[in-house]
C-alpha cells in the first residue's frame, strides 16, 4: 500500500520535531526500510486513550508507545485531575516492560509541571499493588506502565481512579478529548524529573506500602491448609515479569517454604527471551515451568504474567502435569470457598460472586446449587471492581466471595479493584493442599465438578487483523453481524440474540431482595444463545488487534461437549468472523 498524504504529513512533522536521539535513529531506520505498511501503521492514527489507557508497539510515531505519546496522555490526565480534584496526587508503577523506566519519568515530569505530586515505586511491582496503593495513599489516580501479557514489542499505560479501578468510560472520554486538543510537541508541560524530585513533586513509595498490601492479602488466607512439615512444593515462574517479590513473600507467610523458581524466567526482562508471548493462557509460556516440574515434582506450577494480575497453573495427575483453564480455576475456587464458608457456618445466600458475560456458564449451576448471588458484568475487571464498590459502599464488603474472568484473572478480598495473581497464587496453593489432604488433586477435583454439574466447555476463536486495514475488517465483521444476524450457528438455532451496544440488563442469579436491578454499559459485543445450553459471543479485543468468538458448549459427556465445541469453532471461523 502506498503511503497517503496525511500519513506523509505526519511523518514530516515528527522528523522536524523529534529531539530524542534514539527515536530519531529509529525513525530514520524505519523510513530507510521503505516498509510502507509499517510506516503507515506507525502514523495513520493516534493511540487512543480508552478505559484500558494506552497500549501499543514501542517506537516512533503517533500510533506507537514512546515518551511523546506517554507525555501527551499524561497531559490529558493532568488536565482532568486538576479540573476534578483539589491538590491531586498520583501513584505510579511499572512492570518489566522495555522503556518502562523512561515512561515513568516522562509521566512524573509532566504531572509535576502541572502541579501534581506523584508517588513512584522504586522498582517494578504488580498491577494489583498499584490498585491497592492508589487506595492506600488516597491518591486521586494511579498509573502503571504495562502491556500485561502482550508480546515484547509492546508497552502500555493504564490509568486508575481513586477507588483503584481502571478509570470509568466517562473519565476516559474526557481525558481523550483533552489529549486530542493537546499538541504532542508544543502543548505539553514538562519539568525535569530530578528537579521535580528536589521540589517534592516526586516521592518514592516506601516498603511499608508493600507490606500493608501483603498484610491485606494474608487476611484472605485459609489457615491450616498448608502442611507444617514443609512438604508442599511449588514451581513458580514470573515469566520475567514483576510477580516474584510479592508471590514469594506471600507464599512464605502462609507456610509455603519450598518454592523452586524457573531460572530462565526469574529475572525481569522485557524481551521475554524464553516465551515471545508471555501469557499464562498459552502452553508455550509455561513450557519452561513444565520442564522443571518433571525434575522436581511439585504439587503445583504457578505462572504469573509480566504485570502479575493473571495466573496460570498446572497440577500433577496420573503421572503428568495437566493445565487447568482460567474458567476451571475460577469454578474450582468458587466451589472450594463455598465449602469453607459452609464449614464455618456462614450463610451462602448472603455471598456474591462476580464474573463476566464471556466466562464459563458453570458458575450459574454452582449458584443454583450453593445459593450465592451471581452477577455477570462486561469484559474488563474494572466492572468487577465496580460491583465490589457497590457492596462496600453499603458496608457489605464481606459479602464478596470471588471475582473472576475467563482470561485467568481473579480477586478475593477487597484490598484491590483489579485482578490479583498474588492473592490468587496463595489461594490456589491452599486449595491444592486442602484437597491433597483428601488425596484429591485439582485436576480430579475439576473432573468431579464436571460429573456433578455437566460438561461446560469453553473455547475462543481469534482472528488477528493488524493495522488500518485490520481495524476496518473488524468493524466490517461487527457491522455485517448486526445487519445480517445469524438465525442458526453450526446447526443450532439462535434462541436469543443480545446486542450489548444497546442497554442490556445485567445477568443476575439469586438476587437479594434489596439489590437493585442493574443495566450494563453499552459495549460492542454480540451474544447468541443457542439450543441445548450452547452459546457464542463475538467481541473485538479492547487491547489487541483481533476479534474474538467465545464458544460455550454443554454436553452430558466430554466427547459430546468437545464435538459441539469443534462445530462452533468451525462456524465461527468460516461464517461469523470470515
Amino acid at each position: 500500500m502506498a503511503i497517503d498524504s496525511a500519513v506523509q504529513e505526519k511523518v514530516e512533522l515528527w522528523k522536524e520535531n523529534l529531539d530524542e536521539p534514539e527515536l530519531i535513529a529509529e525513525l530514520n531506520d524505519l523510513l530507510a526500510s521503505g516498509d510502507e505498511d509499517t510506516i503507515t501503521d506507525a502514523f495513520y492514527r493516534d493511540l487512543e486513550f480508552g478505559t484500558a489507557g494506552l497500549r501499543g508497539v514501542i517506537g516512533p510515531g503517533s500510533n506507537r508507545m514512546n515518551v511523546y505519546t506517554v507525555a501527551q496522555a499524561t497531559q490529558g490526565l493532568a488536565d482532568y485531575l486538576n479540573k476534578h480534584f483539589e491538590n491531586p496526587t498520583v501513584a505510579i508503577m511499572r512492570d518489566s516492560r522495555n522503556k518502562g523506566a523512561e515512561f515513568v519519568e516522562a509521566t512524573a515530569s509532566v504531572l509535576a509541571a502541572n502541579g501534581i505530586k506523584s508517588y513512584v515505586a522504586p522498582r517494578i511491582e504488580p498491577v494489583p499493588v498499584l490498585s491497592f496503593t492508589t487506595r492506600y495513599l488516597q491518591a486521586s489516580a494511579g498509573i502503571v506502565l504495562t502491556a500485561s501479557h502482550n508480546p515484547a514489542p509492546y508497552n502500555g499505560y493504564k490509568a486508575f481512579g481513586p477507588d483503584g479501578c481502571q478509570i470509568a468510560n466517562e473519565a476516559a472520554e474526557e481525558i481523550q478529548a483533552s489529549i486530542k486538543n493537546t499538541d504532542i510537541f508544543s502543548g505539553i508541560k514538562r519539568m525535569d524529573f530530578h528537579e521535580a524530585e528536589e521540589k517534592g513533586f516526586v516521592n518514592w513509595i516506601k516498603d511499608e506500602v508493600i507490606d500493608a498490601y501483603l498484610d491485606a492479602i494474608e487476611k484472605v488466607s485459609v489457615p491450616g491448609c498448608i502442611a507444617e512439615d514443609g512438604s508442599f512444593k511449588v514451581v513458580y515462574t514470573p515469566l520475567n515479569g514483576s510477580g516474584l517479590e510479592c508471590v514469594a513473600k506471600i507464599l512464605k507467610r502462609v507456610g509455603v517454604e519450598n518454592v523452586e523458581v524457573v531460572p530462565e524466567q526469574k529475572e525481569p526482562n522485557g524481551d521475554f527471551p524464553t516465551c515471545p508471548y508471555p501469557n499464562p493462557e498459552i502452553r508455550e509460556a509455561l513450557q519452561k515451568g513444565l520442564e522443571l516440574c518433571e525434575k522436581v515434582q511439585p504439587d503445583v506450577l504457578l505462572a504469573t504474567d509480566p504485570d502479575a494480575d493473571r495466573v496460570g497453573i498446572a497440577v500433577p495427575h496420573n503421572g503428568k502435569y495437566e493445565l487447568l483453564s482460567g474458567n476451571e480455576v475460577g469454578c474450582l475456587l468458587i466451589d472450594w470457598l463455598c465449602k469453607l464458608k459452609i464449614e464455618a457456618g456462614e450463610d451462602l445466600t448472603q455471598k456474591v460472586v462476580i464474573t463476566t458475560i464471556v466466562s464459563s456458564a458453570m458458575p450459574d449451576a454452582l449458584a443454583k446449587s450453593w445459593g450465592f448471588e451471581l452477577r455477570r458484568v462486561l469484559t474488563g475487571f474494572k466492572y468487577i471492581g465496580g460491583q465490589i464498590d457497590l457492596l462496600t459502599e453499603k458496608n457489605e464488603g464481606d459479602r464478596f466471595l470471588l471475582g473472576f474472568e475467563e482470561s485467568y484473572g481473579y480477586l478475593a478480598g477487597t484490598h484491590a479493584r483489579d485482578k490479583d495473581a498474588v492473592v490468587t497464587s496463595m489461594l490456589i496453593c491452599e486449595m491444592a493442599a486442602w484437597y491433597a489432604k483428601q488425596t484429591i488433586d485439582l485436576f480430579q477435583a475439576m473432573q468431579n465438578l464436571y460429573e456433578e454439574y455437566g460438561l461446560f466447555l469453553n473455547g475462543v476463536v481469534n482472528v488477528v487483523a493488524e493495522g488500518a486495514s485490520g481495524a476496518q475488517k473488524i468493524a466490517g465483521i461487527m457491522k455485517n453481524l448486526r445487519e445480517n444476524p445469524p438465525t442458526s450457528i453450526a446447526g443450532y438455532d439462535v434462541e436469543k440474540a443480545i446486542d450489548y451496544e444497546k442497554a442490556a440488563p445485567m445477568p443476575q442469579l439469586n438476587k437479594a431482595d434489596d439489590d437493585t436491578d442493574q443495566t450494563l454499559p453499552s459495549a460492542n459485543v454480540l451474544e447468541y444463545q443457542l439450543q441445548q445450553k450452547n452459546k457464542v459471543i463475538v467481541r473485538p479485543s479492547g487491547t489487541e488487534p483481533k476479534i474474538k468468538a467465545y464458544l460455550f458448549s454443554y454436553g452430558a459427556t466430554k466427547e459430546e461437549a468437545e464435538e459441539i465445541q469443534s462445530q462452533l469453532a468451525l462456524a465461527a471461523q468460516n461464517e461469523l468472523l470470515a
